[in-house]
């Protein structure tokens, strides 16, 4: 089972984008997957009651609430038949909380904003990640997510040169689009969801996907943020 848990202590990141569309592209190629939810607000669970029946089948699992009747070993078990695990992290997680996470998952996925303060407080988390979470000596695999860019703004090349300070690769570059917020209403994810601009979206992507099945030919963060967001990539057909 390939595990994957998206982090950031800090809100508004869009963890809970990335973890739906995830785990419904997985879906979509036929594998038996799993969405757990880690957030109090339950985010990602809602999105999963508003999934018509004849969309491909997700499981979810609450990782708050305890029910009833149930260990809650028993209760977080993702069943011997799932085959991909998407976990949905809520913000301000616990260091003790983060260090478990950690050692039950494979592919670490860490989302970042263009903005000053999503910046800073990611800086932050990414010290804390490596100190407390001992994630290098763990040998997980650790990729950013450059989410809702604007390529066109000033704060854009702000990130670029925040990038340019971690051995951490950036595994996609995912633009801001509606496209996102009217899939999510609909229980849908990037994948799924039907429009005229969709195919821009979709595209960006496509790295990321490249990355969690073969891990690409080592290059530095920031030649992957340009690459990802080159005009020769948005020409062509370009999440």
């Amino acid at each position: 089972m390939l595990r994957i848990t998206l982090v950031n202590t800090k809100g508004g990141c869009g963890k809970t984008t990335i973890a739906t569309s995830l785990a419904s592209y997985f879906a979509s190629t036929g594998l038996r997957t799993t969405l757990m939810d880690y957030d109090p607000q339950g985010s990602s669970r809602r999105w999963l009651e508003l999934r018509e029946s004849d969309l491909p089948a997700i499981k979810s699992i609450d990782a708050v609430r305890q029910k009833s009747g149930l260990t809650r070993s028993w209760q977080m078990h993702a069943g011997f038949d799932t085959e991909v695990l998407v976990v949905d992290t809520p913000a301000g997680t616990s260091s003790s909380r983060m260090t478990e996470l950690l050692r039950q998952t494979d592919v670490v996925l860490i989302p970042v904003m263009q903005s000053v303060i999503d910046m800073q407080a990611t800086a932050d988390f990414i010290e804390q990640l490596m100190r407390v979470g001992k994630v290098s000596s763990q040998k997980k695999r650790m990729g950013i997510i450059a989410n809702r860019i604007r390529p066109e703004a000033r704060s854009y090349k702000r990130l670029e040169q925040f990038l340019e300070g971690y051995d951490l690769p950036v595994v996609a570059s995912i633009h801001d689009s509606q496209n996102y917020v009217n899939a999510m209403e609909q229980g849908q994810g990037i994948h799924e969801y039907h429009s005229e601009s969709i195919a821009k979206d979709r595209e960006q992507w496509s790295s990321l996907i490249e990355w969690l099945n073969a891990p690409p030919p080592k290059v530095t963060p920031i030649q992957k943020l340009r690459a990802a967001s080159s005009p020769s990539l948005e020409s062509a057909v370009s999440y």
